[in-house]
Parts: C-alpha cells; sequence; structure tokens
C-alpha cells in the first residue's frame, strides 16, 4: 500500500466559512492551551503532562469555562492534542525545534480523523458538522481508503482540504543499481543543478524576481496604522505576493522531481547530504538557498523515488567532491568557492559543478559501506578511494 495526500478547493458558504473559522480558532486555542499547561507542569513539578491527561480535561471544559468548544467537532480538538504530543517528541529526537504558540493570522488548520467522505459525483466535502457539504473543486479522483482530511485557510483567505488516502497500488521493488543507470545531483546558486549527464537545470530565482515587488508591498503595509482596514488590505497583499513566489517554486520543483525520477533509464539518484541548515547561518547566501529550497527538493525526491522504484543514494556531506579530479584522483584543497573552472596537476580542465556531479555519482556507486533505498540513508561522513590515497 502506498499513502498519498491529495489537496482541492473549497468553497465554503457565509454560514460554513464561520464555522470553519469556529474550528481552526478551537484547534489554535486548544494547542496554546495545552503546551503552556505542558510548560506550567515541567517548570512546577519537573513533571511531563501526557496527551491522555490533557484530553481528558476538554469534557471538563466544554461544561464549564469554555462551553464554543462543543460547537466543533470533539476529534478534531482530540488531534489537535496528538499534534503537540508529536511535535514534542520530535524536538526531543532534535528533528524540529521546540514547539511555539501559534497566531491568529497565520496558516490556520485542523484534522478530521474519522468520518470524512469526498463525494465526487456532487463535487463536496462532508465531514462532522457539515454533513450538508461543503463545495468543492475536484480537479482529480483517487481510488483507495481514506485515512484523515486536514481543513486547511492560507492567510490570503483560501480554504483547502488534503485528503491522506492508502492507495491499492503496491510499492515497486527497488531497481538494480548499475552505473550506465544512475545519474548523479550536484545543486547549487547560480545553476539549481547539474546532472552527471552534462545537463544544467537553470535557477528560476522566483523571489529575487518579486523582490523589488516585495519590498515596495511590505514598505507601504508598515506606514499603515496598525488595527486598521487599510492595513489589512496591505498585509493581504503582502501575502498574495508571498504565495505566488511560493506556488512558482513549487510548480518548478514538483515538475523537476518528476522528470528526474521518471525516466526509464533512470533507476538510481545519487546526491550529496548537504547540511542546509548550517549553510543558512551564512548571512550573505541565507537568501538565495532560501530561493532555491534544496530542502524540498530533496524531500520530494525521496518519496517520489520511493514511489517508482528508484533508488535514492546520498553520499556525505564532507566528501570533496568538486575537488576531486576524477582523472587521477588529486584533490585540490586550494579551490575557493569563486573559481568555477580549474585546471588539475594531470592537464584536465574541470567545469567544477559538472565535476560535482560526476564524483557524487561515482562516490556513491565505489563505498561498499553506503546503503541505498527510497528514502534516502545516513548523511554520516563516508570514506572513499583515489587513485593517489586522498579522499
Amino acid at each position: 500500500m502506498i499513502k498519498k495526500s491529495f489537496q482541492y478547493r473549497l468553497y465554503p458558504n457565509d454560514e460554513q466559512a464561520t464555522l470553519l473559522d469556529k474550528h481552526f480558532g478551537s484547534a489554535r486555542w486548544l494547542w496554546n492551551w495545552a503546551l503552556a499547561e505542558k510548560i506550567r507542569v515541567y517548570e512546577d513539578k519537573g513533571e511531563s503532562l501526557s496527551r491522555f491527561k490533557l484530553q481528558a480535561q476538554i469534557p471538563a471544559m466544554k461544561r464549564t469555562e469554555r462551553p464554543w468548544l462543543a460547537e466543533v467537532n470533539a476529534q478534531s480538538l482530540q488531534a489537535s492534542i496528538l499534534f503537540l504530543d508529536r511535535a514534542f517528541m520530535n524536538f526531543f529526537k532534535h528533528k524540529t525545534k521546540f514547539p511555539r504558540f501559534k497566531k491568529k493570522n497565520h496558516r490556520q488548520s485542523f484534522q478530521v480523523p474519522q468520518r470524512g467522505q469526498l463525494d465526487f459525483e456532487n463535487c463536496k466535502l462532508i465531514i462532522p458538522k457539515f454533513l450538508e457539504g461543503i463545495r468543492c473543486h475536484i480537479s482529480r479522483r483517487f481510488d483507495g481508503e481514506t485515512k484523515t482530511f486536514t481543513i486547511s485557510k492560507t492567510t490570503t483567505g483560501k480554504y483547502f482540504v488534503s485528503v491522506l488516502v492508502e492507495t491499492r497500488g503496491e510499492v515497486p521493488e527497488k531497481r538494480p543499481v548499475t552505473e550506465d543507470t544512475t545519474i548523479g545531483i550536484d545543486v547549487g546558486i547560480k545553476d539549481f543543478c547539474t546532472l552527471s549527464t552534462g545537463e544544467k537545470v537553470e535557477n528560476p530565482r522566483h523571489l529575487k524576481e518579486e523582490l523589488k515587488r516585495l519590498k515596495v508591498l511590505q514598505r507601504r503595509a508598515s506606514k499603515k496604522k496598525k488595527g486598521s482596514n487599510n492595513r489589512k488590505k496591505a498585509v493581504l497583499k503582502v501575502a498574495k505576493l508571498h504565495e505566488k513566489i511560493s506556488n512558482r517554486r513549487n510548480d518548478f520543483l514538483h515538475k523537476l522531481t518528476n522528470r528526474l525520477t521518471s525516466e526509464n533509464q533512470v533507476g538510481s539518484i545519487a546526491v550529496e547530504d548537504l547540511n542546509i541548515a548550517g549553510m543558512m547561518k551564512n548571512h550573505c547566501l541565507a537568501q538565495a538557498i532560501a530561493d532555491v529550497s534544496w530542502s524540498e527538493f530533496n524531500r520530494q525526491l525521496e518519496y517520489k523515488c520511493e514511489w517508482l522504484g528508484v533508488n535514492l543514494l546520498k553520499i556525505g556531506r564532507f566528501e570533496p567532491s568538486s575537488r576531486t579530479c576524477d582523472a587521477c584522483g588529486t584533490v585540490n584543497r586550494d579551490l575557493k568557492l569563486s573559481d568555477r573552472v580549474w585546471t588539475c596537476v594531470c592537464g584536465t580542465e574541470h567545469d567544477r559543478d559538472y565535476l560535482a556531479a560526476r564524483n557524487i555519482k561515482r562516490f556513491a556507486l565505489t563505498n561498499d559501506n553506503l546503503k541505498y533505498s527510497g528514502a534516502g540513508c545516513s548523511g554520516e561522513p563516508v570514506e572513499t578511494r583515489c587513485c593517489n590515497g586522498g579522499r
């Protein structure tokens, strides 16, 4: 079974939009209340409140000081506590930062774990408290068992539903790893990525193209009086431009990752495990790295490789892939970031990005300890063999 998510645009009427906003507000309030309770109990007693103790307090709050919680779906409230518990688990596993309090003017969402249905014939979403159905734009159909329905509202006021579906298709077996069917990918800023085949994908620079207009809109919004309708209108224009940039970036990434993973001759994809969070601390490159969105590119590669049976190989982040001559194995440690073309002592001239893509492929195939799978592998540094004994 393969789990996939399908997103559809919702068009609620005024009454439904009001009830949806109540769901968003209640789920947000409950998250903030539970987070404050966990912090308070830990500071006072040094104990950790479980999600079961927090969920057990919800019925009493509905009967006494918080009767408006009864107006929304009870399962959505419990799911909000569950998400907070997962956020703490990810924090203790050093996967994410400490959970933060949610704000009203950010993206809003709540989840319906059960009893949801998507009516393809009438183009409606049916969930608890909305039994008459919310008008929905059905862009594509799916075949499988629905698991959860996540309803969200963007900062621009658009409503969406994301349906998690367990499809009936089986996960394909991984293709054999061979040199002929493996491509190496080196990501960059000047060019989005360079393939070991010699192809270079141009960096579209979506944020940089709209940066001048974005600064104008942000300046206008900052000069409006706080709390006024004019400020809300100006902030909405900023949010719409951010949404446009994000949509263009995601469209580019999806088209590129689909092309890379769907080509018949590709059985394995080799990439480099980069410390993107550490690179973002460089204030000179942070904006360009955020605009190119390497993390999202790697995330899409991982799950699409898993769906299509393509092996995803990752080499260690400390491999000098762009400094190692693939002809003689010499490592040029004097190379600067500004040097895009360099000549080895053996006389071979190298394009740095193309060399890096070839070396990423070579390192991934020659290392005996490297494990490959559709979900990628660990980012630990790996040793590779070179002709002159260097790394």
